[in-house]
């Protein structure tokens, strides 16, 4: 059974609520909190260390550091200015590239024997960015009425056409175009502010 998009949005800002309200709690000095935050989100943080270190015992080495910080800044923390993913990943990426710097120039082998292997793998505060602007996206949707909001979502999510759709929900075709006209303008202001 597939979840709703409305049904993961609710899970989704449920999650982030539950990791403010964590944050906060070991802003306190609640070592049962910040144990909680560390199993929620040292995978996480751990990837972005990763990448940025390139080499897994360097990325622990910095994790760890993180989370000194973590605790020790998690006080001053402000739910209004950053999402909690985000506060904390800044720090992870932070700490990497202080690591990365400290490291200066190190030894570097011939071009010759790098292996030639791409990464496809997203970076992750490219990750980051994605999901707050999917969050801010289906937050917008949620504000238009149902009309425009389905049309919206089935146009382009499904990729109906405005005559089927309008057939569907048996309305005039330029009933259905400007339901989505005016629901797309509605969403843009919402994305912008």
């Amino acid at each position: 059974m597939t979840e709703t998009p409305a049904g993961s949005i609710a899970t989704r800002d449920a999650a982030r609520a539950e990791l403010v309200a964590i944050l906060l709690r070991t802003g306190e000095e609640d070592r049962a909190a910040f144990r909680d935050l560390y199993l929620r989100t040292n995978a996480k943080l751990f990837g972005v260390c990763l990448r940025i270190c390139g080499e897994r015992e360097a990325a622990a080495d910095v994790l760890h550091d993180v989370y000194l910080t973590i605790w020790k800044r998690a006080g001053a923390y402000e739910p209004s200015r950053a999402s909690p993913i985000t506060w904390l990943a800044t720090i992870a990426r932070n700490r990497a590239i202080d690591w990365r710097r400290a490291q200066g120039s190190r030894p570097t082998a011939p071009i010759e024997d790098a292996p030639d292997l791409p990464d496809t793998a997203p970076l992750a505060s490219d990750t980051l960015i994605a999901d707050e602007e999917a969050h801010s996206l289906h937050r917008c949707l949620d504000e238009l009425d149902n009309n425009q909001r389905d049309s919206i979502r089935t146009a382009f999510f499904q990729g109906v056409t405005y005559a089927e759709l309008a057939e569907r929900v048996s309305v005039p075709l330029g009933t259905m175009k400007s339901w989505v006209r005016r629901g797309l303008a509605r969403l843009r202001e919402c994305l912008e502010a």
